[in-house]
């Protein structure tokens, strides 16, 4: 088993930040089922689907594998992995710093501009872990709506958080909308 001391030793072995989303794209591969752990199968297994069998190559692949989460269904796969991922073991919700800690580090590559304000949002009015539910409803907001909420349907299926969402960006004047 690589605990975390094993993690942080992987991370300096390919020069890589612990916190670069890169992790989270080679943690996906690998099947993990907790951050920062890896069982043996799992490292071999995902060793072996990113196609290397040494520190080196996997640390030339770096740039390949950072851009997965630029192609849209891997950046789905890797953004549901990552609620189980980060989950505490036995939690069935994430707790709200780490779901804003995933969020930020996925949607950094993604340029999503109401990032800040969704993460604002949640510490202001919220301040609750984030279901399933909410963290899968949030992707296809992010996918579907745009950014000054044009497209924004009060009468749609989203769930009560992103409903207040919208409304605490209009209140606080972030995006004018024309009801």
């Amino acid at each position: 088993m690589i605990m975390v001391e094993g993690t942080s030793q992987l991370c300096n072995d390919l020069l890589v930040d612990p916190q670069d989303v890169v992790m989270l794209v080679i943690s996906w591969h690998m099947k993990a089922a907790t951050m920062c752990e890896f069982t043996r199968q799992e490292f071999i297994d995902g060793l072996q689907s990113i196609g290397v069998d040494s520190i080196e190559k996997l640390r030339e692949k770096l740039p390949s594998l950072r851009a997965e989460i630029k192609d849209d269904n891997k950046f789905r796969e890797i953004y549901n992995f990552a609620f189980a991922w980060a989950r505490e073991k036995g939690q069935k919700s994430l707790p709200l710093e780490t779901a804003i800690g995933m969020w930020r580090l996925l949607f950094a590559e993604r340029h999503w501009p109401l990032i800040d304000h969704w993460c604002q949002f949640l510490q202001v009015r919220h301040n609750k872990a984030i279901s399933r539910d909410t963290w899968s409803q949030l992707l296809e907001f992010v996918k579907t709506i745009d950014p000054q909420l044009s497209n924004y349907d009060e009468e749609g299926a989203w769930p009560y958080l992103i409903d207040e969402f919208v409304e605490y960006l209009t209140e606080n004047g972030c995006v004018q909308r024309n009801k």
